[in-house]
């Protein structure tokens, strides 16, 4: 599976792209799992207790998974685009 990370998020990770191996069911929790067991210094950033801090976005194919979809239990497959953006401020 191939993530999209924005922002400071690419910085940590090495790259605007990163790409994980799903084991299982390939489901966005899944995905994510992956993506922090792949690139800890990302779990600081994006997880909190082992979920997902309230003020990152996640997208899949450009839709929030928690009001479009089934949340972490939405199905994706290596055509899926998942996204990760965290809070951006600016003046």
């Amino acid at each position: 599976m191939e993530w999209k990370l924005f922002a400071h998020l690419r910085e940590v990770a090495g790259g605007d792209t990163v790409t994980v191996d799903v084991d299982g069911e390939p489901t966005v929790g899944a995905a994510l799992d992956a993506l922090r067991e792949e690139y800890p210094s990302l779990a600081a950033e994006v997880s909190e207790d082992g979920e997902l801090v309230d003020h990152v976005r996640l997208l899949v194919d450009g839709e929030d998974p928690f009001t479009a979809g089934e949340g972490l239990a939405t199905t994706v497959d290596e055509g899926t685009e998942l996204a990760l953006f965290p809070p951006v401020s600016g003046g």
